[in-house]
């Protein structure tokens, strides 16, 4: 096992641990609505040419948005896919990578599992709950987060509470026997801030295997509801021990269980037979589900020395993940458990008002055992140390230029790097553009699960991108254009030949364009309309599965007083279908058809402490599949009431 990182990462955190007196400048309380901090891994507005995406609170509350899930499907550059309603898989693409491209982040901590076929991460059960923002980088970010950040990093960021404690209770229900409660209380008290959110979800749901899909079989193997629950429990606490050091603890806590249906010669239903007919039972048991426990917490220990010139955070965070399956006669048919631990240190010295300097290093755990699979506890560690410059020439010119070293202790040592300039010209228009190479190590799954192999080696990949955005001020009008490319070399995927995962020869591309418009006519409307061009190869010249070519969303909003009302329309085009697709009567299922979604949501505030909700889903009551055979919401209304005080 290779350590000789190790010495060297001792020595920075002991370098982090000296920034922990109780004499130094007092911490800043960060407006955070006004940076973005997953960009550059510090709170600044000094971003470069990275193509970023923030979604607030606010937006999220117009559009009564209940997962994580949903709130990412109308954002330019990423396509979101679910096998069924409420708890099912689900499974993020930025730029036409695959999920396992994808970094998912709660309040900086891995959300990918480390048990996961190939350590992606399942969307299913976030909640929306407590959520101050999610800010989306696109593009090649291990510089700063090393494996799996090579496509991109979505990071999903807890509310900090401040000023006069406050809370608030909520009720919702709707259509598939849908039924919410939660509760939020925050706010600060002396040196100490706060905040707290709990949820429990359930749903009567309705049969994952599609009862609408006219070429897969029916007569009862598409008739049973399949529910769902989950509990969540979300909180970020800090207190200032002295005017200048901050201790901030963040955790989420999620319990959901959901029920499946069976997948059998190319479609779901709720029962098959045994190998090798898979023939549909519709009279036998059905109990197919899966439960789910995930933990998260992180803990910051920040100081500003200086006048604000040197900050220090030295981080402890860990997660979680338990995950046990169940087949339909209620045996247990798989259990995993993945669990990430890193400690680590990161410092940034503002040389100047133009120049700030950041260097951080972490070490990294990742452990996972699976009875079923046979796989004993299996671990890797990762030792990285990283470098980034924020260089600021004038009023016009930005780089942010970064390099890491990661030692895995199989793989070795890979370096990446990362620049992302921006320039302002003199009327207002923004030319931006970043480079970034990136590595992804082997998931354990992928290592030493029966379909694994030892043999695989990391992948690698890099990815640029260019582009301009300009605002017309007279005009309330912002518009922006970006072309990427993403070139993903020794790229791990299943072989079905094999039934084992394998390097497959040659590259595999993704390139497109990503554009928005943005336009307020008068104060009490926005119009938001973004489209995403996307277009990728597999080293064979096919497309990826599940991946739409052309995706266009519209979001009007309009605000006035007491009353708020939000439309969103979503157009997803033709996506091809997993190779294994099939209808009843064994035909290849090629591609999924396109489709339009409209959703409308409106709220009224009846005082200034209780406000009444309600939104309706798929208006149109639009038939469309995310994936071959798995049903999605029909025509859908909810309503609710929301008691501030």
């Amino acid at each position: 096992m290779k350590k000789r990182g190790v010495p060297a990462l001792y020595g920075v955190l002991l370098a982090g641990l000296m920034c922990l007196p109780l004499t130094a400048a007092a911490e800043q309380s960060v407006e955070m609505d006004e940076v973005v901090v997953t960009a550059t891994r510090t709170a600044t507005a000094t971003t470069g040419g990275t193509s970023v995406s923030v979604i607030t609170a606010q937006e999220i509350a117009a559009k009564q948005l209940t997962t994580v899930e949903e709130v990412l499907k109308t954002t330019p550059g990423i396509d979101v896919v679910a096998t069924g309603g409420l708890g099912t898989q689900s499974s993020v693409f930025i730029r036409g990578a695959d999920s396992k491209n994808t970094l998912i982040l709660v309040d900086g901590v891995m959300f990918n599992d480390p048990s996961g076929s190939n350590r992606g991460a399942d969307l299913a059960h976030l909640t929306t709950d407590n959520i101050e923002r999610i800010e989306i980088v696109r593009g090649p970010m291990s510089v700063l987060y090393g494996s799996n950040a090579t496509a991109g990093v979505i990071n999903i960021i807890t509310k900090r509470g401040s000023g006069t404690p406050h809370a608030a209770l909520s009720a919702e229900a709707g259509s598939y026997g849908t039924w919410k409660l939660s509760g939020n209380g925050s706010g600060a008290v002396g040196k100490a801030h706060y905040s707290l959110g709990v949820s429990r979800l359930e749903s009567d749901g309705f049969s994952i295997a599609n009862d609408d899909n006219s070429h897969i079989p029916h007569n009862g193997n598409t008739s049973e509801d399949d529910g769902y629950e989950n509990t969540t429990v979300s909180g970020k606490f800090g207190v200032e021990i002295s005017e200048d050091f901050e201790i901030v603890a963040t955790l989420r806590y999620l319990d959901a269980e959901v029920d499946l249906d069976d997948w059998g010669p190319g479609y779901t239903g709720d029962r098959f037979g045994g190998w090798p007919d898979y023939a549909p039972q519709p009279d036998g048991t059905t109990d197919y589900h899966n439960e789910t426990e995930e933990y998260l917490g992180r803990l910051d220990i920040k100081n500003r020395f200086f006048n604000d010139a040197l900050t220090s955070d030295l981080y402890l965070q860990g997660s979680r993940h338990e995950r046990d399956g169940y087949d339909n006669d209620g045996a247990q048919s798989y259990d995993y458990v993945g669990e990430s631990r890193e400690i680590g240190w990161q410092g940034s010295y503002r040389v100047n008002a133009a120049n700030t300097l950041t260097v951080g290093g972490a070490l990294f755990r990742e452990e996972m055992e699976s009875d079923s699979s046979g796989i004993s506890k299996k671990d890797a560690d990762t030792t990285s140390f990283w470098a980034q410059e924020q260089l600021r020439l004038g009023s016009s010119f930005e780089l942010v230029a970064g390099v890491r070293y990661d030692d895995h202790d199989r793989f070795g040592d890979k370096t990446t790097y990362r620049l992302a300039p921006s320039y302002v010209t003199d009327f207002g228009l923004v030319l931006k553009a970043s480079y970034g190479t990136g590595f992804r190590a082997p998931s354990l799954y992928e290592l030493y699960s029966s379909y694994g192999s030892e043999d695989l080696d990391a992948e690698e990949s890099e990815g640029w991108d260019v582009g301009f955005e300009q605002e017309f001020a007279a005009a309330n009008l912002l518009v922006g254009v970006t072309y990427f490319e993403q070139t993903f070399e020794d790229r791990i995927d299943f072989d079905m030949a094999t039934w084992h995962y394998s390097q497959q020869p040659g590259d595999t591309e993704t390139r497109g364009v990503e554009t928005f418009v943005q336009w307020r006519p008068v104060e009490a409307v926005l119009l938001r309309l973004n489209y995403t061009y996307n277009d990728t190869q597999d080293p064979d010249g096919a497309r990826l599965t599940r991946r739409a070519l052309n995706k266009v969303n519209l979001t009007a909003s309009y605000t006035q007083g007491p009353f708020g009302v939000n439309l969103d329309c979503r157009w997803v085009g033709e996506r091809d279908a997993i190779s294994s697709a099939a209808d009843e009567n064994g035909n290849s299922v090629s591609t999924l058809d396109a489709y339009t979604v409209v959703n409308l949501a409106a709220r009224y505030d009846i005082t200034e402490h209780l406000r009444l909700f309600g939104r309706v889903d798929n208006l149109f009551d639009e038939f469309y599949e995310e994936a071959w055979s798995y049903a999605t919401p029909g025509l859908s209304g909810y309503a609710g009431v929301t008691l501030t005080f």
